[in-house]
């Protein structure tokens, strides 16, 4: 698995410097690449095209990043298109892109890191207080410079026991989790809060923008604040997923857990049609990052992540193993069985992948524990 760490750059010379001739070597990639198909019917290797196209402000190895940029926007403009007709090529240019530096341009000297950009051109010094990484990028995040720097890292810990944990991904709770013995409730309120108000501010700055003549130096204001006002709150959600799924596989990790079963709902939105309201959640529903935090979370912990289908899950009682279908955020079965109706989803996709899905619970369930996000 990997990390990145990031970290703001304040604006120089030489950081535009870098950006402009990554933006006209890829700019060059693409007119290149497309006058070739039209005047000769080829479509160039990328191979074929590093060595036609190099930047004399690059370290080559960075100059190549850009082209295979180009190729890799390429290739998934070609699987779009099979299911959608009009999906575009990658065909504009590039004033600004990022740089990238791979390992072989990368050095760490008395707590700098230095960053190649060829023979005859001064490195990028960034102070730097940690390990040396395998990839480095800058880019612009929408108010200035940011470096990524990422690391390749194995296991930092060892689980305690051999337990195995469901995960119930939701909408309106951020996740229910189930070990076989505890429930604990991950409360997604804030998050809610914070994405309503994201579709508040991209409404009325869309109102504002069809006011306005297209092209206008008002739009391209308006455009630059928008960027700027939904980049800030990127931010806040990143900043509550990171939290709670911190908080989530620290806490199965202290509990023993070996392996964290993630209820798979992503076919969830096909043929999908619940009104305009509910579809819009759905469709804003954050889940692939969610499963993804936590995947690679767990393994980082030394826990194996695995996905589990989970038809039924939230419509069988634990208790006698008939189907209902749930009303409200609690399960009510006609047994007498009332539960959180997401920790009735985490504990049935426990069972389902230890192969006892439906039978009976001996004893009473412990009631859920709620954990709420921290600013």
């Amino acid at each position: 698995m990997y990390s990145v760490r990031k970290l703001k750059i304040e604006q120089t010379i030489q950081l535009d410097a870098l950006a402009l001739a990554s933006g006209d070597l890829y700019s060059r990639t693409a007119v290149s690449f497309w006058r070739v198909v039209r005047k000769k019917g080829i479509w160039l290797k990328s191979s074929s095209m590093m060595r036609w196209q190099n930047s004399g402000g690059l370290h080559a190895h960075s100059a190549d990043a850009v082209v295979q940029s180009f190729y890799a926007s390429l290739k998934s403009w070609r699987a779009r298109r099979k299911e959608d007709p009009d999906a575009r090529p990658p065909r504009k240019s590039r004033r600004f892109y990022r740089v990238q530096w791979k390992n072989s341009a990368i050095r760490l000297r008395g707590g700098h890191l230095l960053l190649s950009n060829g023979k005859g051109n001064t490195p990028l010094d960034v102070p730097w207080h940690w390990d040396l990484p395998v990839f480095v990028e800058l880019g612009w995040n929408g108010t200035g410079y940011e470096l990524r720097a990422i690391y390749n890292n194995g296991a930092v810990g060892l689980p305690l026991g051999a337990e195995v944990a469901g995960v119930d991904l939701g909408e309106i709770q951020l996740a229910a989790t189930h070990d076989g013995q505890e429930c604990r409730i991950y409360n997604g309120r804030h998050l809610r809060s914070v994405r309503r108000y994201q579709n508040k501010k991209k409404g009325e700055i869309s109102v504002l923008l069809d006011r306005m003549k297209r092209g206008s130096i008002r739009s391209k204001r308006l455009k630059i604040r928008k960027r700027r006002v939904l980049a800030k709150i990127d931010n806040q959600v990143r900043d509550i997923l990171h939290k709670q799924t911190t908080k989530l596989v620290s806490t199965l990790h202290e509990g023993g857990v070996q392996t964290v079963v993630v209820g798979d709902v992503r076919d969830i939105r096909k043929d999908l049609d619940y009104g305009k309201k509910a579809n819009q959640k759905m469709h804003q529903w954050l889940f692939g990052k969610v499963r993804w935090m936590i995947s690679y979370k767990a393994e980082q912990m030394g826990m194996r992540a695995v996905l589990q289908e989970e038809a039924y899950t939230s419509q069988t009682c634990p208790a006698c193993g008939k189907r209902n279908t749930p009303k409200g955020r609690q399960y009510r079965c006609l047994c007498g069985f009332v539960y959180h109706r997401d920790g009735v989803g985490a504990y049935n996709i426990r069972a389902k992948y230890l192969g006892n899905f439906g039978s009976a619970v001996v004893g009473a369930m412990a009631s859920p524990i709620g954990v709420r996000y921290a600013l």
